[in-house]
This record gives structure tokens, sequence and C-alpha cells, in this order.
């Protein structure tokens, strides 16, 4: 099979779709949120809705829809999902808030003038997402899996 079969493949303009959109919608989601634009949201993680949860929904759906629920493809592809999103709501959201409070330490030593202010760089704090972010991405991801199953016809 060639290289250039990714771009008929369902499952890979689904997974691609998915993500490059979300990714696309982070920034007016998130300045509908707060009135200020973020342009960083397109290109970095966090925001709604999650483009980590779209991405891996779309591609464990698509597999589903086009090669059965009960391919093993489609179970590795769901075990492998709830470990993306666990980690973007549990691991990653905790070390942004690590690095909130790190931050705020970091400022309040700066008060002292302890060491100077150029040296040190605020860590992102922004790399995880809350859960309702990950159910933004995760109902994305399904919605652009199944406009994908009307557009695509089986493969058979």
């Amino acid at each position: 099979m060639p290289f250039s079969a990714i771009f008929t493949s369902p499952v890979a303009i689904a997974s691609f779709f998915a993500w490059f959109l979300a990714q696309l919608l982070k920034a007016p989601i998130e300045y509908l949120r707060t009135r200020q634009w973020n342009w960083a949201l397109m290109i970095g993680p966090g925001g709604m809705p999650s483009s980590h949860s779209a991405l891996m929904t779309a591609v464990t759906v698509t597999i589903g829809r086009y090669h059965g629920f009960d391919n093993p493809l489609f179970i590795l592809a769901m075990a492998i999902s709830g470990i993306v999103i666990y980690d973007a709501t549990g691991v990653r959201r905790q070390a942004g808030f690590q690095a909130q409070r790190i931050n705020l330490i970091i400022k309040e030593i700066f008060e002292n003038k302890v060491w100077p202010e150029k040296e040190l760089k605020d860590l992102r704090e922004v790399i995880g997402h809350s859960p309702g972010e990950a159910l933004g991405g995760i109902i994305f991801g399904l919605v652009v899996s199944i406009i994908v199953w009307i557009i695509i016809p089986v493969i058979k």
C-alpha cells in the first residue's frame, strides 16, 4: 500500500480534521469566554475543545465505523484514547496547577529581589484540560467522525 493512501484513509481524514479544527476553534471560544484574544491557544495545549480528545475520539470512532466495533484495532484505539484523555485532564492539568504555584512563589521571591527577574521565565500554566474541555473535544471528535462517515462511503 503506497504512502499516498493516507490521504484517502477515512481514519486519517477524520483525525486530521478533528485535531486541526479543534485547534482553530480554541482562540474564538476563549474570546467568547473572556473577551480577550489568545492566539497562542491555536498552536498550544489547553483550551476548549481539547484537540487531543477530539483527535483520539475521531480515530477511535472512525476505526469502529469502518472496521467494526469488535475489531481489535478499535479496542486498542479506545484504550489509547482513554489514556490520552486521562493524561490531558489529570497529569497535565495538575502540572499546570503546579506551574501556577511555582510562578507565584517566584514572584514573591522577586519582591524581595533575591534573583534578577530576567534570569527566570514563567512556567507554562495552561498545559492540561478541565473535564469540560475534554468532553468538548470528545463530542467534537465524534461529530467529525460522523461527518466523515456520511461523506466517504464504506470501503469494502
